[in-house]
Parts: C-alpha cells; structure tokens; sequence
C-alpha cells in the first residue's frame, strides 16, 4: 500500500552553508473511487483510511447518509508496472435500493489536493439534496473555539514529520476533539472524518464542530453541511461562495480563528454572543 510518508534527499541550505540530508515528504498517490464497479472521481490523496474517504466523499455527494446503505468496500484492479496491486482504487457497492449515482454526477477528471470541484451550480444541489436540517445547537463559546487550534496541531503527528499535510477535526461543544484525520487535501481530510462517523453510523453529526487547519472553502462548507455539521471553524479566510452557502444553510462559519481572535461570518447566535457594534 501507498506510504503516508516517503523519504528524499535534498540540499538544505542555511547562512549560506549547503548541507545534504534526508527529508521526510507527506505521500500523494491518486485513489478512484468506483461506485458498483463505475469510476465516479479521482482524487489526489495522502493512503490511509481508503474506505473512510470513499465513505465520505459518497456523503458529500448526497449518495449515502446510513452506514446500512453501503454493501461492502473493497480494493480493487489497480497495478504498477511490476504487476504490483497498488490500493489505489476503491469500488463501493451500494446496499439494494440505493440509486446509483447518475452520470451527470460523475466526475470524469482529478480533483486535486488543493481543493476539489465546486460552483454557484452546487449551491442549489446541496440546498436540494442534504438530508439533515442543521440544529439550532450546539451554543459554544469562543473561549472553547480559541483552544481547539492548538488541540488540533498538537494531534497531528504526520504534519510535525512532514510539515506538508491538512487536518481536520470533528469537536464537541466543549472542546474535545472526537476525532483527527490528516491529508494533503483539505477535503480528503474532511472526507475521512465524515466516512469515520458514517461507518459508525453517526450521521447526523448534530451538536459538533468542524475545525479544519486551513481556509474554509465552498466544498468544506458543502461537505459540514451534508454530514449535519452545524459549526465550521478554519484557521485561515473563508470565500464569499462558502459564506454565500453557510449563511443559505443556517451553518456558523468562523474564519480566521487564532488564539483568542476570530471572524464569525455567519451563524453567530450559537456562540451566545451580543449583538456587536458596528466599526
């Protein structure tokens, strides 16, 4: 299988000196994703937990919600040039009765590490196919928001080898994290958290918080709010299309959430604040 890290040479160069050594890099490998033995997507992901990122990714598309309607997970045809499986292709059987997804559905190129396929087309998809109306709750606080940060770097163990590698982190309402997953793509790393809870049969994830170590994208907020995720919390900026989707949605989106500082760009009335005054 696939290495979460692999190891290269380089020259590292410091007040001018150049010194060879051994670097540890974060892996990237391609993963298809079949749905009954019909390629759906191919997306660009660190190996580790497969399934649960196919699971996921299934969520966010709105063709699974239950773990019951998932039939069996496995690895399939997939070789290198040595004839080599090299787990880089998942099929997913649906349980009997689940529609297959159509073909307008399919994404018939790569989406990429850095963010996948999204657009003011989507908007009006996720409005129609997620499953959960999002809560009212959970009401947090910002003194719990402010601490997750640090309770997310300090449990990601393969980004402190690598330096090279998102996180996302499902929370409860006090600040505890229930789960981390970490990839180079920011929604693969969201994929795998969503899968895990579905696996669990989980969903709806009600009452949590999503805290993810880089900017919240339109597909991070689609994704939060197709697993019934109420609070999305990012480190870095949102974009307009993501605040467009969270505000439609009822979701609370927080952006640059560092230390005690933060942007609540919709939502705000789970964080039990007063109205704010106006600069």
């Amino acid at each position: 299988m696939g290495r979460v890290t692999g190891r290269r040479r380089v020259v590292r160069i410091r007040d001018g000196a150049a010194v060879e050594r051994v670097d540890t890099l974060a892996g990237e490998e391609p993963l298809e994703i079949r749905v009954n033995g019909e390629s759906l997507a191919v997306t660009m992901r660190t190996p580790g937990d497969d399934f649960a990122l196919a699971a996921g990714f299934l969520v966010s598309e709105g063709v699974v919600g239950r773990a019951a309607e998932l039939a069996r997970m496995a690895y399939c045809a997939g070789t290198d040039e040595d004839g080599r499986n090299t787990y880089n292709v998942v099929d997913v059987r649906l349980a009997d009765g689940v529609p297959v997804p159509g073909f307008s559905a399919r994404r018939h190129v790569y989406t990429t590490s850095s963010c996948g396929l999204c657009g003011k087309a989507t908007l009006e998809a996720v409005r129609t196919t997620a499953r959960w109306p999002l809560t009212e709750g959970p009401l947090l606080t910002p003194r719990v928001l402010a601490g997750l940060p640090d309770r997310l770097r300090a449990a990601q163990r393969v980004f402190e080898r690598t330096g090279g590698l998102h996180a996302a982190a499902l929370c409860s309402a006090d600040g505890e994290l229930l789960d981390v997953r970490e990839d180079v793509g920011r929604h693969n790393a969201v994929d795998k958290v969503v899968g895990r809870a579905l696996q669990r049969d989980a969903l709806p994830l009600a009452g949590t918080v999503l805290l993810v170590s880089g900017r919240a994208s339109f597909e991070l907020v689609q994704k939060a709010v197709m697993a019934g995720i109420p609070v999305l919390a990012a480190v870095s900026a949102p974009s307009s299309l993501a605040v467009d989707l969270a505000e439609d949605a009822g979701l609370t989106l927080v952006g640059f959430l560092r230390g005690a500082s933060m942007n609540v760009y919709t939502g705000a009335q789970r964080l039990g604040l007063p109205s704010p005054g106006a600069d």
